[in-house]
């Protein structure tokens, strides 16, 4: 009997940590509340916004999903090719950012959607990546629909992105990094011009893989 009470335990104690994930960063976004029935019971399940399904074209003029990233944690930004102001040094913190994850290189997806599809054609990305000694081995450049992207960018990644023709460039955007996890919920916000801040980033991103995924990188 005591056999038989001790693996009703043991099984309801193992159910429990199966039920309850570890959480290692905050959950982002405007949430909403779902009200169930199981076994009778009624349950309340809290719902975060994830980023939704998208296709653009990468820098090597193929269509691509976000589907072909899923399984992996995302760290994305905004920017245009030509912007005068905060674009060079957010993208340099980018690039140093992939240097430093460079040992969670097949777990770590680096997206830059361009705000202006019109003049950041693929042929354009490529020549920027090139003269910027980007290594895109998990970091890809998406240009596509103009409207949809700001959309995205602002509802769903939660930064700034729009046509301003009273500032540099034409666009007025934020130097947000967004970092996503595995389903699609942005888990922080960070200024991409800032050391400090993307080094706070790439402990984030680390802690977040370590606690929620099992994952350690090499450093």
């Amino acid at each position: 009997m005591r056999l038989v009470l001790s693996l009703i335990v043991l099984s309801f104690l193992v159910s429990c940590e199966e039920q309850v994930k570890p959480k290692a960063l905050p959950y982002y976004g405007n949430y909403d509340v779902v009200t169930y029935s199981k076994d009778g019971t009624l349950t309340n399940d809290t719902v975060y916004p994830k980023i939704p399904k998208f296709t653009y074209l990468n820098q090597d003029s193929v269509k691509v999903s976000s589907t072909q990233y899923k399984g992996k944690v995302w760290v994305a930004n905004f920017f245009f090719t030509s912007c005068p102001s905060i674009c060079p040094p957010m993208m340099s913190q980018m690039r140093r950012l992939s240097i430093l994850t460079k040992d969670l290189r097949n777990d770590v997806q680096f997206i830059s959607f361009s705000i202006d599809p019109k003049t950041d054609q693929p042929s354009v990305l490529r020549n920027y990546i090139k003269n910027n000694g980007i290594e895109t081995e998990n970091w890809v450049f998406l240009t596509g629909d103009e409207a949809k992207t700001h959309y995205m960018g602002v509802h769903n990644f939660m930064v700034h992105a729009k046509r301003n023709a009273s500032v540099a460039g034409g666009f007025a955007h934020s130097d947000g990094m967004v970092l996503v996890d595995r389903d699609g919920i942005v888990r922080g916000i960070y200024l991409g011009t800032q050391t400090a801040e993307v080094d706070k980033l790439n402990k984030d991103l680390r802690k977040l893989l370590k606690v929620e995924y099992g994952i350690v990188g090499r450093k």
